[in-house]
Formats: C-alpha cells, sequence, structure tokens
C-alpha cells in the first residue's frame, strides 16, 4: 500500500472525513488525526487491519501547541508491510485527559508514563500512571511551554564566560532563558528592594595615603639592621687577593 492508501484506510476506520478524520503525506510518511474520542478505537483497528497490519508499536509522545492544547502522537509501524503511520491527536488545554493504549500495546506503559510527567497529560485507565525520570519532589512539567526554565536564572553559569562568548574583549548582555519572565529570579527580587534596602558599602581608603610595606607604625621606631663585621679571614683574604 501506499502512503495514501494508508493514509485513506486509516481516516476511515477513525469515522471518515465527516467524524473528524484527516490525513496528509509529507516525506514519505502518512500522519493521520483521529478524534479524541474514538482514539482508543482506531489504533486497535490499525492494529487488527490485515489490509494495514500496524502491529509494531515504535513511540507515543507529544506536543504542546499552547492554547490548541496538546497534540499526541503515536508512531506504528508494519513488519509485514513495511509501511509506517502517525496517528494524531488533540487534547485540550484545561481537560488534558486521553484514554490509555497499554490495552492495546503493552509498550505504551513507559512512553504513557513520561508523557505524563513531561507534560502533565492523563491517560485514563493507564494501570500505573507514576513519574518515570524526574526525582522525587519535582514541581511542574518540563516540557509544557509555559514550563520557567529557571536553573540559569537561578544560578549564574558557573564558567567564567557564557557559553559563545569569547575569553578576549567585552562579553555580551546577559540575556534571560526562554519562558522566564521578567519579574521573576534573584536578580529581578534585588532590582525590586531598591537602593534603600541595601546596606551601604564601605569607603575604600586612597591608595596614595596607604603606608608603604614594612614601614613602622605611628609611634615606633624603625628597626635599623647592623652592618656586619667583616672577620679575620675575609681581611686577609681581600688583602691577599689585592
Amino acid at each position: 500500500m501506499s502512503p495514501e492508501e494508508v493514509g485513506s484506510r486509516l481516516v476511515e476506520l477513525a469515522g471518515g472525513a465527516d467524524g473528524g478524520g484527516a490525513s496528509s503525506v509529507s516525506f514519505g510518511g502518512v500522519t493521520v488525526d483521529v478524534p479524541r474520542s474514538r482514539w482508543v478505537q482506531t489504533v486497535t483497528a490499525a492494529r487488527d487491519d490485515p489490509a494495514l497490519a500496524l502491529s509494531s508499536f515504535d513511540w507515543l509522545s507529544a506536543v504542546d501547541e499552547l492554547e490548541a492544547g496538546f497534540d499526541v502522537v503515536l508512531h506504528l509501524w508494519s513488519v509485514e508491510h513495511r509501511h509506517r503511520a502517525l496517528l494524531r491527536t488533540r487534547v485540550p488545554r484545561d481537560d488534558p485527559h486521553l484514554p490509555s493504549l497499554v490495552g492495546v500495546f503493552a509498550g505504551a506503559s513507559w512512553h504513557e508514563r513520561e508523557t505524563h510527567e513531561m507534560f502533565g497529560l492523563v491517560f485514563d485507565g493507564h494501570p500505573h500512571l507514576v513519574p518515570l525520570l524526574l526525582p522525587d519532589g519535582f514541581i511542574g512539567h518540563p516540557l509544557r511551554k509555559d514550563f520557567v526554565l529557571a536553573s540559569r536564572v537561578a544560578k549564574e553559569w558557573p564558567g567564567a564566560k557564557e557559553p559563545g562568548e569569547s575569553h578576549t574583549g567585552a562579553t555580551r548582555r546577559r540575556m534571560r532563558p526562554p519562558g522566564v519572565p521578567d519579574d521573576w529570579g534573584p536578580a529581578a527580587a534585588s532590582a525590586s528592594a531598591g537602593p534603600a534596602d541595601r546596606p551601604a558599602r564601605g569607603e575604600r581608603p586612597d591608595r596614595r595615603a596607604r603606608p608603604p610595606r614594612n614601614a613602622p607604625a605611628a609611634g615606633e621606631e624603625a628597626e635599623v639592621t647592623p652592618t656586619p663585621t667583616p672577620t679575620e679571614t675575609e681581611t686577609e683574604t681581600e688583602t691577599a687577593d689585592g
């Protein structure tokens, strides 16, 4: 089957164009949009349909489309017919729920767990939807586009220069990482405090007014180092040489 034929068959299994199904072909691969209500049904049919035989699960992930919601994408492969397909469905941002595919493909379990903690999507019916990669107590979903990339704001770059800066010449102006609000971070907090709330810096003494090194303190006499007296042997040697 050609990619166009695979797409047409999958759209038919997804309820047809009137039911919200659509397909497109690019770079030799077909992408099929599936309604959320028919997600599990369409994936199951794609696996069991003899003409498609998309029985090999490859991967599952998501894409944050901001106000439009999240696109959950699933890549399947047919070992028998040597063709592939990308199935995609959209999940609203205010209702990020989608039925789990673990009952269709057992290999989807880890992929749904990763997508759950990275994007905050909930896969209803998943038997063990717990964190997979992030440390205990981590707050937020790092792959959402509204997630604050705060590490470079909370802690400065440990090197002497920013990446890409030359070690000679003037340094460039520090840029805030994408997604970090202007009023967030230690620098913003110190700026909002104002100069009146900051401790006053002590006056540094003028370098010209500093006493030289090893100079005697006020009220003390300078220590005089006695000149060594030559010994008799040194005197005889100098006379003989002369």
